[in-house]
């Protein structure tokens, strides 16, 4: 028997800066997860993660991440998905040289 549809967001990770970003209702990337589209209909976020997909000029890694409702928004689920959130991010890391 298949298991139900959870709730999810389309995320993925900013082509450029490489920060965590996530679709919005109105096809914008945001990194704010509170303004993420949460979906509730599988055959929608399908659609969804294709179209999002296709736009590769602007972010890689897109997959859906299971998410629940939450007073201001989708709230991860899993703990990778917290992590991602508030984790590490892409800052300039000094570079080593030799015999640093």
């Amino acid at each position: 028997m298949p298991r139900p549809f959870t709730p999810k967001v389309v995320t993925a990770n900013a082509l450029t800066e490489g920060w965590v970003i996530y679709l919005t209702e109105d096809d914008r990337w945001t990194r704010s997860l509170s303004e993420a589209e949460l979906l509730t209909d599988e055959a929608h976020a399908e659609l969804r993660l294709i179209e999002a997909s296709a736009r590769s000029a602007e972010a890689v890694g897109v997959y859906l991440a299971e998410m629940k409702p939450g007073p201001d928004g989708p709230e991860p689920v899993h703990f990778r998905e917290d992590f991602r959130r508030a984790g590490p991010s892409p800052r300039a890391v000094p570079l080593m040289t030799e015999g640093s």
